[in-house]
């Protein structure tokens, strides 16, 4: 095994959420708001399906074959040449992924915030902590997500609570008055998110509960499915209609906040915020896409190839798209039946598979002489 760490239940609970929800704080009620209009609020709820979905499958699939990830156990299930080729897809999806994302994390920065800094010196500084912390294994990951964990919920409560006076629930209504056509269209969107819970296919088999993993899988879950809501609802709560046309809508809502001369300008604490959870996003994508490759290359130990692999990651966010609105246009169109074909058709199928050759062989052993 290359990975030698063990995480507990709750540690991965904490490493999943910022990985699920970091860059949803940005882009995602903007793009939800766009097809669900007042009812962005509720397509994350209807999207979650598909988070209970993927932990259901990665836990049937790691309880026949524990000790394994997903680029192993599918060379147990459809055979060498065509397991060989179901993990290379992966592990190209999972390159693409976060090159996306740690392009969505440049993009964020340096329009907001960091104007005159080079778009390469923001995304490199945040590859090389990413890659010295995969480096140093699943257990470093987990613990910087503790840590970053208790400050993004204690953050996102306090200033979420300073704007509830300017809410207005009356942004919300009428609730769904086109019927549920443009909630499940918002879903489609929320759904590319949930999907990354395919990610618990490279975390299970180090999990010191092994036999508990579909508690822990449904609670990080339940944890991403209120957030999720918080992110839509705040904006909508504060500009309803035309939440769909701002690009950032929470840093938009953080500005709005001005109390006295103390609480003022605080979109310092949503960058705060957002770099913090991207950072445990990028490097349990990072680690995913590290450990995949070693193994799907059958080395030793993955260590040698993280930095190398940070070049590409390095190469691809840079390269895979133009510009910010053409990201948000992959985002709000493309990834989601993307993200999904690879993350929830993929493992469908190989649970399915498993489960006709055990079946298979149930009926080979009893047939009759």
């Amino acid at each position: 095994m290359l990975e030698k760490g063990q995480i507990s239940g709750w540690q991965m609970v904490l490493m999943m959420h910022p990985t699920i929800m970091a860059s949803g704080l940005i882009l995602m009620p903007s793009i939800t708001a766009l097809y669900a209009k007042q009812d962005a609020w509720i397509a994350p709820i209807i999207a979650s399906a598909i988070g209970y979905l993927n932990v259901l499958l990665v836990y049937q699939l790691n309880k026949r074959y524990p000790g394994m990830t997903i680029v192993e156990y599918s060379q147990r299930i459809v055979g060498r040449i065509p397991g060989k080729i179901v993990g290379l897809i992966l592990i190209f999806f999972y390159v693409h992924a976060n090159g996306t994302i740690i392009r969505e994390y440049g993009e964020f920065i340096h329009s907001s915030f960091l104007f005159h800094t080079p778009m390469a010196a923001i995304i490199g500084s945040m590859l090389v902590v990413c890659a010295f912390a995969v480096r140093g294994g699943l257990e470093v990951i987990a613990r910087c997500a503790q840590l970053v964990e208790m400050f993004l919920f204690i953050s996102l409560v306090a200033t979420f609570s300073l704007l509830i006076p300017d809410f207005s629930l009356s942004n919300l209504l009428p609730v769904m008055e086109h019927g549920p056509a443009p909630s499940l269209k918002g879903a489609v969107v929320s759904s590319s998110f949930y999907s990354y819970f395919l990610l618990l296919a490279f975390v299970l088999p180090h999990l010191s509960e092994g036999n508990k993993g579909m508690k822990w899988g449904l609670y990080a879950v339940h944890l991403a499915v209120p957030t999720f809501v918080m992110l839509d609802l705040v904006p909508l709560l504060l500009y309803g209609g035309i939440t769909g046309s701002l690009t950032y809508p929470l840093i938009s809502a953080i500005r709005y906040i001005s109390i006295g001369e103390m609480f003022d300008h605080l979109e310092a604490v949503v960058m705060a915020i957002y770099v913090g959870g991207v950072f445990i996003k990028i490097s349990v994508f990072f680690y995913a896409v590290v450990l995949g490759a070693a193994q799907w290359l059958g080395m030793s130990d993955y260590r040698p190839i993280v930095f190398p692999l940070a070049l590409l990651l390095f190469s691809v966010s840079l390269w895979s798209v133009g510009s910010l609105q053409e990201l948000s246009r992959y985002f709000a169109t493309t990834r989601p039946f993307y993200a999904l074909t690879v993350q929830t058709l993929i493992p469908v199928l190989l649970l399915a598979v498993a489960l006709l050759r055990r079946q298979s062989r149930t009926s080979a052993v009893r047939a009759p002489p």
